[in-house]
């Protein structure tokens, strides 16, 4: 039997650490919506109430093991196939052409919250297609999040069948693998997809981002929305120093870099690039 509600004290612990490991604000009015995902680490440690929990992370040193499974559970994982479409068009349309033109035939992109996948399976159709139309030579995309397990359904490409339903029914040909067993509801990415994207944990909270040489393309969607005011200046810093002159950064078309000093300029709705 389980604790039925997690104590102003303990939660005010929890979200005090939630906020300063990956920036992700806990107010009072989440506090149930913690309780809830909480219940799944209780059952998984062995502890039977909430207080013992909290005890064994705060005061048996307990979070250097409990710390990234914490996190999982918090996180949100929202993710689909070319969500937000715009994004994927200007990618075809304007920043291919345009890198191409500029000497940069062989494209790294870069997914910063890739959640399970979608989003950097759709950066790989799409730049795909631009190495057949012979817009670009190759590519290579990392995706990186927070979350262990997400990560690990993202490796793996599989996805129930409905979650592919936006993808273009070319690309769906091209770069998506059917059940041969009717019956089953599951599809895989293909593995010539699979193979030109690597997945790394990566906390955006990170004092700085070890990522290798810069990149031509980053996404950071819909994560920025989680943030107060400081994280997210941060985290765009940080991409910004990540990102080539001439690059394009992209996030949620509910996001804004506004009041954020940073060395970038608009060309696209919530598209930018480095100056």
């Amino acid at each position: 039997m389980f604790d039925d509600a997690l104590s102003v004290r303990d939660f005010r612990q929890l979200s005090e650490f939630i906020y300063n490991y990956c920036g992700i604000k806990m107010p009072e009015t989440k506090r149930s919506m913690l309780e809830g995902r909480l219940r799944k680490r209780l059952r998984a440690t062995g502890y039977p109430t909430f207080s013992e929990y909290c005890d064994y992370l705060f005061r048996h040193g307990g979070m250097e093991t409990e710390a990234v499974f914490l996190i999982d559970v918090v996180t949100t994982n929202k993710t689909d196939f070319f969500r937000e479409p715009n994004h994927f068009d200007f990618m075809t349309n304007v920043a291919l052409p345009a890198l191409a033109d500029k000497g940069y035939q062989r494209v790294r992109a870069w997914s910063s919250a890739c959640s399970t996948g979608a989003e950097p399976y759709t950066m790989a159709m799409v730049m795909a297609d631009a190495v057949e139309r012979k817009v670009i030579s190759d590519y290579h995309i990392l995706a990186t999040d927070l979350s262990t397990d997400v990560l690990k359904k993202a490796h793996s490409g599989i996805y129930s069948r409905e979650l592919i339903d936006p993808v273009p029914q070319e690309m769906v040909r091209k770069y998506v693998m059917m059940p041969k067993d009717k019956t089953r509801s599951d599809i895989r990415i293909t593995p010539r997809l699979r193979s030109k994207v690597g997945f790394a944990r990566l906390n955006l909270m990170n004092p700085s981002y070890n990522v290798g040489d810069p990149y031509q393309i980053i996404f950071c969607r819909n994560v920025l929305i989680y943030f107060d005011k400081k994280t997210q200046a941060h985290v765009l810093t940080q991409l910004c120093k990540c990102l080539m002159p001439g690059g394009y950064l992209l996030i949620g078309h509910s996001e804004t870099v506004t009041g954020i000093n940073l060395p970038i300029k608009q060309v696209a709705n919530t598209v930018f690039m480095k100056q």
